[in-house]
């Protein structure tokens, strides 16, 4: 039996809590289908400035929420969760997709992790859709991962789907969970996300996704404002990852959050708010 939302979140604090279940009941999914593979989002806000959240790896629409609910009523904001699906290219032709359903032209991007690497391929293939990118705790496209991770890539989909989610829980419980400060909201939101079913297939997907190479967008060509948003103490997205990508696109801004981990948006949701408003506002256009 799967615990219950109240058992995960025991540790929350009541606010917190409260927030995200208010988000979910009153945020109701929408659906489109695209092809074969069916696509989850939330749309909320009647800004004429279009933002797009895209999730990391362990993730879903509701990742963003502390976001969201402080930047619609001056944006029009969409945030999908990715179905499980061939890779990149099946990502790509799903939000195009899903943006034209929705009558958006032009979109500022904030993706973080596989999401912030997502965020880079669609630069790299539409930057004339694209207004502003924000790329948080991730890196560029590169052979590191694949190159680090090649013997557990092999093994991963031997691996029974009980053990992958134990292995993805002491994880979160020995490096993400500490990094973050100890957030028992970044604890408690993985810890959820790695009860559901099908927890490897998405691992597997995600995996995929992140090394599958591309060439880099020129930003500055392209006319694309970027941040970088990353953290010092990132578990996940080490120093050498983290210096290539500010390598790879020397235009764009960097804000670095301190000790911080991987989710600073949802351990730090006002900080990492204020600096999404303050990008927005300067580097994007309005109309």
């Amino acid at each position: 039996m799967l615990p219950t939302f109240d058992e995960i979140y025991a540790r929350v604090d009541k606010g917190s809590r409260r927030s995200l279940q208010s988000f979910r009941r009153d945020h109701s999914l929408k659906r489109l289908q695209v092809g074969n593979t069916a696509w989850q989002y939330v749309t909320v806000g009647q800004g004429e400035q279009a933002i797009l959240f895209l999730h990391g790896m362990a993730g879903a629409y509701d990742i963003w929420w502390q976001q969201i609910t402080d930047l619609w009523t001056d944006y029009r904001v969409l945030s999908v969760t990715y179905p499980i699906s061939d890779g990149l290219e099946d990502l790509e032709r799903g939000i195009l997709a899903l943006l034209d359903h929705e009558g958006v032209s032009q979109i500022s991007l904030v993706g973080s992790s596989l999401g912030g690497y997502l965020a880079q391929y669609l630069v790299a293939r539409y930057p004339g859709r694209v207004e502003t990118a924000i790329l948080a705790n991730t890196f560029p496209p590169n052979d590191l991962i694949a190159s680090k991770n090649r013997v557990t890539a092999r093994l991963l989909p031997f691996l029974p789907e009980g053990l992958v989610r134990r292995i993805l829980r002491q994880n979160v419980e020995k490096s993400i969970y500490p990094a973050s400060g100890y957030s028992e909201l970044v604890r408690a939101y993985l810890l959820e996300q790695y009860s559901r079913p099908g927890c490897k297939a998405r691992f597997l997907f995600g995996y995929r996704c992140v090394t599958t190479p591309f060439d880099a967008p020129d930003l500055e060509a392209a006319q694309v404002p970027a941040l970088v948003l990353e953290a010092d103490n990132d578990p996940l997205v080490g120093k050498s990852l983290r210096e290539m990508l500010k390598g790879t696109y020397p235009t764009a801004r960097v804000h670095a959050f301190h000790q911080a981990g991987h989710f600073p948006y949802l351990n730090e949701p006002d900080a990492y708010t204020k600096i999404i408003e303050g990008f927005l506002d300067v580097g994007g256009t309005s109309g």
